[in-house]
């Protein structure tokens, strides 16, 4: 495992499991009111929207706070006014890191997001001075127990996907960014709605980090991604699965 995903793994490890909860719950409202102002409030008329909701969904967000959201974000007053901003710079060892915010003030999220890299051995850069490090892909992920691996290999074919890995964990497939809702779709009509369908930074280069290293830079990312304002954190680091295994248990 690479990047993200094994700081995730290692997070749902940890306590204070309420907080984080609350924290996700937080950060897919944002996302769910951004989606319906982009686009019409209705899901099936709204390709991002109807991946919010999904994500809500499966992170068992009840349907009535999923309406509120979406009533809230389509109605006069609409609430706050959230805006996009990528952020990206370099974590310790050279790592690259990605953040990706929806904020209601730029100011502070920036101030914020750069005391963080100060302080936790980073240092914010320009836009664009560490996604060269990266790819941007579409993401579909299902359950491992919705198809085999050649089933989903040859339903993802055909439905215009670029790969699919396949494993004990999930299905994952990848496409082009402009494929993304499409594949999705028609992957639904077979398998049924999937965990996450939406876009990521995945890095064509990594880092891989002894013990001391990766314990720096998952702090760092762990107070990123703990951020009111940030949606997703993507670093290009790799981890020895002992390493990984002995951060685990701290």
């Amino acid at each position: 495992m690479a990047g993200h995903s094994q700081f995730k793994n290692i997070m749902h490890r940890k306590g204070a499991q309420d907080a984080k909860r609350a924290r996700v719950f937080a950060k897919l409202i944002r996302e769910i009111t951004v989606s319906a102002r982009q686009g019409l409030p209705d899901p099936a008329s709204n390709p991002r929207l109807r991946s919010a909701v999904q994500a809500a969904r499966v992170a068992n967000m009840t349907k009535d706070t999923i309406d509120r959201a979406i009533k809230k974000a389509s109605g006069a007053a609409g609430g706050e006014d959230y805006v996009e901003v990528r952020y990206e710079g370099y974590g310790p060892a050279g790592v690259a890191v990605i953040v990706e915010t929806l904020t209601d003030n730029r100011n502070r999220t920036a101030s914020d997001i750069r005391s963080a890299f100060s302080k936790y051995g980073g240092a914010l850069g320009e836009t664009g001075s560490v996604s060269f490090q990266f790819d941007r892909n579409g993401v579909v992920r299902y359950p491992a127990a919705v198809a085999d691996a050649d089933t989903m290999l040859e339903a993802a074919i055909e439905a215009g996907a670029a790969d699919v890995e396949s494993g004990e964990e999930g299905h994952e497939i990848r496409t082009a960014v402009e494929d993304l809702f499409a594949v999705r779709d028609a992957l639904e009509e077979k398998f049924g709605p999937a965990e996450s369908a939406r876009l990521e930074w995945r890095p064509n280069v990594s880092v891989e980090l002894d013990e001391e290293k990766a314990r720096s830079v998952l702090k760092l990312i762990d107070v990123l991604d703990d951020h009111d304002d940030v949606q997703a954190v993507t670093a290009n680091f790799e981890v020895p699965e002992a390493v990984l295994a002995k951060l685990s248990a701290e």
